[in-house]
């Protein structure tokens, strides 16, 4: 008998203001038959004035707190995957530890940019099996419309705004065998020689400023589909599993034909893919509990469903998880 995390809370929020593919090509030079083509995307949610990473990852935190049916007070541990934060300091998961009235416990952000909501619950799995915390909350948020030059027509359509949320609680005395609720394994990798294919190119320390987006689209595209599918291979081996085990496939949202080229080179049925591109975007971080809540709000997602997550991001960064709901 051993430990298992068990995500018990999910919750979701995207800001109210729609950018559509047609409103866009009013200001630069595309159209919704070329974006929809090229990346499965018709609009995008973008945050409001004054409306802030930490706004929409308390919103999602409140929902999934709601339905884990726990207190804030409960929580041992924020963490917050962004790419995007309020502010150079403190982090965004410190503010939302203030906004949701706590003063225990430890909060602090990962920078993983799509990839940060994978890194964290692969951080949170690890202290909930070795008895450092008993119940964390694993948020992703983004407000990428700051940091697009939207004169790029590479990078200004694919982004968006979002945020989405996940309770996590330490059950011990389990049986640790695939068939048990939790999550069943999480992998991580990075490669700094690939830094520059997709990076920001502001910063503090360089700048002063954010800086924008840049990206070398076709090598994301062909590294996206590599690590991807390696990183996936990789996870079903370590759980014995084959990819018609998996029920549901909940991958980073970044681009239509990523997807579809990673469930192709595993073979892997299209109805066992949860897609949201369409109406989200790549929201980077958000993207996988963004998605992850549209299917279980809608009831796709079931007890006892096995749950496949992963994501690349820059950096370049890569993951997966296993989860059986």
């Amino acid at each position: 008998m051993g430990s298992r995390s068990r995500i018990i809370g999910c919750g979701s929020y995207l800001p109210e203001k729609i950018l559509t593919n047609d409103e866009l090509a009013i200001a630069v030079d595309t159209s919704d038959e070329w974006i929809t083509a090229r990346t499965g995307i018709k609009r995008r949610h973008i945050a409001g004035e004054g409306e802030f990473t930490s706004d929409l990852a308390h919103q999602a935190s409140i929902r999934a707190l709601e339905n884990a049916g726990i207190k804030a007070t409960d929580l041992d541990l924020i963490i917050v995957g962004t790419t995007t934060p309020d502010e150079t300091f403190p982090a965004t998961a410190v503010t939302l530890q203030g906004r949701l009235g706590l003063q225990g416990g430890a909060a602090f952000d990962v920078q993983a940019v799509c990839s940060g909501f994978i890194y964290g619950l692969s951080i949170v799995d690890s202290m909930l099996r070795s008895g450092q915390v008993e119940t964390a909350l694993v948020v992703g948020a983004e407000t990428m419309s700051r940091i697009l030059d939207w004169e790029d027509r590479a990078t200004c359509v694919l982004f968006g705004d979002g945020a989405g949320a996940v309770v996590i609680k330490a059950e011990n005395g389990v049986a640790e065998t695939t068939e048990t609720p939790g999550i069943l394994s999480t992998h991580i990798h990075s490669d700094g020689q690939l830094r520059d294919l997709l990076y920001c190119d502001g910063g503090p320390s360089t700048t002063g400023n954010a800086g924008v987006v840049k990206m070398m689209g076709k090598e994301v595209y062909k590294h996206a589909v590599t690590n991807l599918t390696d990183v996936v291979v990789e996870a079903l081996a370590a759980n014995s599993l084959q990819p018609e085990d998996i029920d549901w496939l909940v991958p980073h949202q970044a681009n239509r034909r990523i997807i579809d080229s990673t469930i192709k080179k595993l073979g892997l049925a299209e109805d066992k893919v949860v897609m949201t591109i369409a109406d989200h975007a790549n929201t980077s971080a958000a993207s996988i509990p963004l998605a992850l809540d549209a299917a279980l709000s809608d009831g796709r997602i079931q007890s006892g469903d096995l749950i496949l997550m992963e994501a690349m991001g820059g950096g370049l960064t890569w993951g997966a998880a296993i989860v059986r709901w």
